[in-house]
């Protein structure tokens, strides 16, 4: 069985609260796209066996996500072993959750592959104890995120007649470290009421939080997100804790002739 892994960009993230246990509380929106895929394999086998093609190389398959999100299933269900294969396409430290789409994926797949008619809720409590943002990818819709980015609500976002242009710069943001300088920030305007402001007011009230931190780090990023503005984008914003940033415009932007990376 094959199966397609698609990324997510945030339609504006704010971080609220820093929590007991170490988290943190967010409010963001996300967003699927499907410019650029992972590709996953997988097959029933006598022995467990993972390969990932391109990005970087796990030296422990079982520490790779695509491993924990079918082991999770396996011994749940006493399910056999299976062959992974991940043809890997989308960048990791980009703020994309490519790595939490693979997972959820690979839920998916395994609940087809050995038809255990697991519902969606439930797959989405089995996502969560993977990583915050791998939920999203079950339903994989326009989702209105908060708590750690496990909660979510889906809602109508129109983008009808937009283009989403994706450029991942040559440089990789820690999501720890990104965490670890943001200033957490509460009692502002619900991003469930912006978000349904006309895109082209986005500019003016939606925010990444992790962009006032992260920026003076790395420089290139504020240079990108300043250049598909001067390009005539409606939106442009970091993803995630970064590094990849992504604008909404009716025409496709492509910055690799200005900036070394790829567009995605």
């Amino acid at each position: 069985m094959t199966g397609k892994a698609n990324f997510k960009i945030n339609l504006g993230l704010y971080v609220t609260e820093k929590r007991p246990d170490g988290f943190h509380n967010l409010e963001t929106v996300f967003y699927p796209v499907d410019s650029v895929c992972d590709t996953i394999e997988i097959v029933s086998a006598k022995e467990m066996i993972f390969r990932m093609d391109g990005g970087d190389f796990a030296t422990d398959a079982e520490k790779n996500l695509c491993v924990k999100a079918f082991r999770l299933l396996q011994e749940k269900y006493h399910l056999p072993d299976t062959h992974i294969r991940l043809d890997k396409k989308i960048p990791s430290g980009a703020g994309l959750g490519g790595g939490s789409s693979d997972a959820a994926t690979v839920l998916k797949m395994t609940n087809e592959l050995f038809n255990l008619q697991i519902s969606n809720s439930l797959l989405k409590k089995y996502a969560s104890s993977l990583g915050s943002d791998v939920a999203f990818f079950i339903d994989n819709v326009p989702s209105y995120a908060t708590g750690k980015g496990e909660i979510l609500t889906i809602i109508d976002v129109d983008l009808s007649g937009k283009v989403i242009s994706v450029f991942k710069p040559e440089v990789s943001v820690s999501t720890a470290e990104a965490y670890a300088h943001v200033t957490p920030l509460s009692g502002r305007p619900s991003l469930q009421k912006l978000i349904k402001e006309p895109v082209a007011k986005w500019k003016y009230l939606i925010v990444n939080d992790f962009e006032k931190s992260v920026f003076p780090v790395f420089p290139i990023l504020s240079e990108v997100k300043k250049k598909y503005y001067e390009l005539g984008a409606d939106y442009a914003a970091m993803s995630g804790s970064g590094s990849a940033l992504f604008a909404i415009a009716d025409f496709p932007i492509h910055l690799h002739p200005y900036f070394s990376g790829i567009d995605l």
